[in-house]
């Protein structure tokens, strides 16, 4: 997942309103709550699993909390830590994880193929050789690279915190964990839904996948080569996949059955497959109602970052909604927008509390506004806050 943020501006809707959004976004997603009795209907409202239909992706209550990275607002993301934690704050799903190549063709759960602000690389003296640097989607970086590295070696490192001036609590869990791979996620999964007695969803990205297929390191084809050996490759799976390029969710499309959502990040932005492709269109091109229905005819939903729902004025305030969320349903897809945080610079200016870069905003006002555009899940890196928010909202 991208790491743009965005938040959302404060509005005054009513209850009867509020429940109206709620039930739009059941039934732009392919639930009939207008058909369905009064008692029903409120269990709709509240997202259980009985009062919708579909199955699968369908099936997840509404709104959705998703657990970005796992619960990387209190562990190192991308560990098992921080999914373990996800699961234990009550997350409906979990983005487990972005994956990444190693150079001998294992998907590991990264947020970036480089990895020197999310391991202990850098202390290990035996691959200090191995920094480089290197162009990222037109973007020089430097650094050490998971292609670079053998599973074996990569198991040698543990995680640490991505953001320690945020979130320096999470510093006291630096080397605790090691990197995970795809396939310890699915088998984690299985033995999770099998210890909770309910099943376990997860969120995984494919990360610069022009990038690794100009490498020889094709990420579709390996991601739907574990899913068919772990039986996960179906319609109604429990495994949600993304990307921020168009193209890995059509070529996702051919391989496999699963529930496909396209990430979106800002309206000025090209995805890097249009990028090397020649395709002028920006991110805006994809937002508009034709864009959408192109993106419905081989995706279930996109994953917008939240400016693209509430933009940010130039003082980082939020303004009017865009039709995103109403346009996106009209066509069938869901919108699960990204990210949710606690932390002050995450937050709109207006919910900021103080200065401390890691002390917490008016979280919950965000999450109110944000709700009530309709949106049909979020990606949020404290789950226990957006379950709290989504009772809130729910329940009023």
């Amino acid at each position: 997942m991208g790491s743009q943020d965005s938040q959302a501006v404060d509005g005054q809707t009513g209850v009867t309103g509020r429940r109206a959004l709620l039930g739009a976004a059941v039934l732009g997603a392919g639930g009939a709550v207008l058909g369905l009795s009064g008692t029903a209907r409120a269990a709709a409202a509240d997202g259980t699993a009985e009062a919708r239909h579909g199955g699968g992706l369908r099936s997840l209550p509404v709104p959705t909390i998703i657990g970005h990275r796992g619960a990387s607002g209190y562990r190192p993301e991308h560990t098992f830590g921080s999914y373990q934690l996800a699961l234990d704050l009550g997350a409906h799903v979990v983005e487990a994880g972005d994956l990444v190549p190693t150079k001998d063709g294992h998907l590991v759960c990264r947020h970036e193929p480089e990895i020197g602000g999310t391991t202990d690389v850098a202390d290990h003296k035996e691959f200090a050789d191995r920094k480089t640097t290197k162009v990222l989607d037109g973007v020089s970086v430097t650094g050490w690279f998971t292609e670079d590295f053998t599973l074996a070696e990569l198991k040698t490192l543990r995680a640490v915190e991505r953001i320690p001036a945020n979130r320096p609590h999470n510093t006291l869990y630096n080397g605790r964990w090691e990197i995970p791979t795809f396939e310890e996620v699915l088998k984690w999964q299985d033995e999770q839904t099998r210890k909770r007695g309910k099943q376990v969803w997860i969120y995984p990205e494919t990360k610069h996948p022009t990038y690794f297929r100009k490498l020889g390191l094709g990420l579709e084809e390996r991601v739907a080569k574990l899913l068919r050996k772990y039986g996960k490759d179906g319609r109604n799976s429990p495994v949600i996949l993304q990307s921020f390029e168009p193209s890995s969710i059509q070529r996702l499309n051919r391989l496999v059955d699963n529930p496909l959502v396209v990430l979106l990040s800002s309206a000025t932005s090209r995805p890097w497959d249009f990028v090397e492709a020649g395709d002028p269109r920006t991110v805006a091109d994809l937002i508009t109602p034709a864009g959408l229905r192109e993106i419905a005819g081989y995706a279930q939903g996109i994953g917008p970052t939240l400016d693209l729902v509430i933009p940010k004025d130039a003082n980082g305030d939020l303004t009017t909604p865009t039709t995103l969320v109403a346009d996106a349903h009209k066509v069938g897809l869901i919108l699960h927008p990204y990210t949710m945080r606690n932390e002050n610079p995450f937050l709109p200016t207006s919910f900021r509390k103080g200065t401390d870069p890691d002390a917490y905003g008016d979280v919950f006002g965000a999450w109110k506004t944000y709700f009530a555009t309709g949106i049909d899940g979020v990606f949020t890196d404290n789950a226990d806050t957006g379950l709290l928010a989504r009772e809130d909202f729910v329940n009023s």
